[in-house]
């Protein structure tokens, strides 16, 4: 890769600034000391066993530090021993949830149609199938919530526990008591229940075999049942175009016109490369990348390359250079003289913003307006996803990645699973293993288990200067030598936030605003972090809010923007596409060639490339 080989493992030991100061004394006469030199190289090989005892222990811990755990529990434990009025306020609390429960069940006694005296949680859907309103269930799904919510009160405003400690302890606690929820089980399931009854138990053996062939293709490596029906090239990503440019990192694709004439500047898309680049082209009819290319854009997508152990010591750098930067030039030679809308999603997001401001800093005005997908810019309010990255975590996961070279795939998606275990974890069991049905594969579930690698350096750099230090909206983040301050940048901002992110929570995601002196215009879709983007027109139940913020404008904190900005039904994309129009040129031009032979951008393959087909 272009600059890779000029790349200093972070295991080398920087070399020594002490000064030589001649000794008048003879050699025999002078004390031995040992040099700074041999003093790192040993502190180093000692380290090396600390890393691969973790590497070791994370194996068995699924990627989580026992040492952050215990410390969460140790701090919450602690000040909860140390708190009688809070143990009191507890007692009480559980006191009234019991009397308002018993008090219920008399009264539902005789009126069986009586409301619920506690509701779930919004997006909590274990209770809702309709056998939940007769008793038992209606009583136990009552008693849970309230055990539940109780729960919430004692591991929540404990005096003195650290927050980041609170939350971790809240974290574990839902989890647990999740294990113990009455939709969990078969004999307190109604569904299940009347399941069993039906086929006279004949769904606990479908769900046994199911469970078999689950396990079975993970630990043969496999995909998931139901992926070979998707596959890129054929089912998915199947956007007609050409790999133009092919570097050690990335694959640019430019995709075909499909317009007589289209928009004079292009779009270029820089997705996140802990997944493959084809969500944003998945089946024909949810495709981005098509709805831009039928709205009459030329339009140019990275594909990342799965990373492997050689590739440890790529750094975050590597990505912007090879990476946002390449794919930069590469559309300047196929498109010249012309601006680029940049589009950038996640950490791909992240990345563009890094490289934007880069440019602005320079002076370099290559891009005409950038658009930011659940991208986050200010990490000091990252969601549940800051669970697992703290100091001891960070040290767990370094660890990890050291002995391997990169975070591999599975390594991650145990951490995204737990942020979602009813609807990733728990509905499954229920309904594959306990219901002995197959939960219907959808293109966009087969490209979520279809992922990529860390390189080792990089995803450290990227957790412990984004995450741990915040080191880009506070201005630290070094771009050749200099800041990258998103205030540089001037270009008009679109960024779209979504309602239900665990990855990236779209009031994060809103701190844009206070980060730059440009316009910006804000979007909240609804939906999560994959499903609000992947929101093409005629999808049904699908809404969003949109405003634009001009640099004159006062700026309004996030409550204050959605309570101001009323909501309207349809799709985000269509409102994004009118967005870019007015920010191009109005004449409509050719479309340009498929690549620049003559700039060394000869066509290499048909899309979707080889990048995407690494395992």
């Amino acid at each position: 890769m272009n600059g890779a080989a000029s790349v200093v493992p972070m295991n080398v030991p920087r070399a020594s600034a002490v000064k030589v100061i001649s000794d008048p004394l003879p050699s025999r006469a002078r004390p031995k000391v040992w040099a700074p030199e041999d003093e790192s190289v040993g502190s180093e090989a000692f380290r090396s066993i600390d890393r691969m005892r973790e590497a070791l222990s994370a194996q068995l811990s699924g990627g989580l530090s026992p040492a952050s755990l215990a410390l969460a529990f140790f701090d919450w434990s602690i000040h909860l021993a140390s708190a009688p009025g809070k143990r009191l306020e507890l007692a009480d609390k559980a006191f009234r949830k019991t009397g308002r429960l018993l008090s219920y069940l008399a009264a539902a006694s005789a009126h069986p149609d009586l409301p619920p005296c506690i509701e779930p949680l919004p997006g909590d859907y274990r209770f809702r199938d309709e056998a939940w309103e007769k008793q038992p269930f209606k009583f136990w799904a009552q008693a849970f919530l309230l055990h539940q919510q109780w729960w919430h009160n004692v591991t929540h405003e404990v005096p003195g526990v650290t927050p980041h400690h609170e939350d971790v302890v809240s974290f574990a606690t839902r989890q647990l008591l999740d294990v113990f929820a009455p939709s969990n089980n078969p004999f307190t399931n109604p569904a299940v229940i009347a399941r069993a009854a039906e086929t006279g138990g004949a769904n606990f053996v479908q769900g046994g075999q199911n469970w078999l062939e689950d396990v079975t293709r993970l630990a043969a490596r496999q995909p998931p049942v139901g992926t070979e029906h998707f596959i890129a090239g054929k089912d998915v990503a199947v956007t007609p175009g050409k790999v133009v440019y092919r570097n050690h990192l990335i694959e640019l694709i430019q995709y075909a016109p499909a317009t007589e004439t289209v928009l004079a500047e292009p779009v270029l898309i820089v997705p996140a490369w802990i997944m493959k680049y084809y969500i944003l082209d998945l089946s024909p009819q949810n495709s981005l990348v098509r709805y831009l290319v039928g709205q009459g854009h030329t339009v140019f997508c990275i594909s990342w390359r799965n990373p492997s152990a050689e590739d440890r010591d790529l750094t975050m750098d590597d990505y912007r250079q090879s990476g946002v930067m390449a794919a930069i030039e590469a559309v300047n030679a196929i498109v010249p003289d012309q601006k680029i809308h940049a589009a950038g999603y996640c950490l791909g997001g992240t990345l563009l913003s890094i490289a934007a401001a880069g440019m602005a800093r320079a002076a370099d005005d290559r891009l005409s307006s950038i658009t930011l997908f659940a991208a986050q810019t200010d990490f000091t309010e990252p969601g549940e996803l800051a669970l697992f990255i703290d100091p001891s975590q960070m040290h767990f996961l370094e660890s990890m990645m050291w002995n391997r070279g990169y975070l591999s795939a599975d390594q991650m998606a145990g951490a995204f699973s737990l942020l979602r275990t009813n609807d990733l974890i728990w509905s499954r069991l229920v309904h594959d293993y306990l219901m002995g049905e197959r939960t219907p594969m959808v293109d966009l579930m087969a490209w979520n288990s279809d992922s990529t690698r860390m390189p080792y350096r990089m995803h450290a750099e990227y957790l412990q200067r984004l995450y741990l230090d915040n080191e880009l909206a506070a201005g630290r983040f070094m771009v050749n030598g200099r800041p990258a301050a998103l205030q540089n940048i001037r270009a008009p901002m679109f960024i779209v936030g979504t309602e239900r992110d665990h990855v990236a929570p779209w009031r994060s995601v809103y701190k844009i605003h206070y980060l730059t002196d440009t316009d910006v215009t804000f979007v909240l879709t609804s939906g999560g972090h994959n499903a609000g983007i992947v929101s093409e027109p005629g999808h049904a139940r699908r809404h969003f809010r949109i405003a634009l913020k001009r640099t004159t404008d006062a700026c309004l904190g996030p409550e204050e923007w959605a309570a101001a900005t009323a909501p309207k039904d349809g799709s985000w994309w269509v409102d994004w596409v009118r967005w870019l129009a007015s920010h191009s040129t109005t004449e409509r031009v050719l479309p340009p060639t498929m690549g620049a032979a003559a700039a060394g951008y000869a066509p290499l393959e048909d899309a979707p490339g080889t990048y995407v087909f690494q395992r």
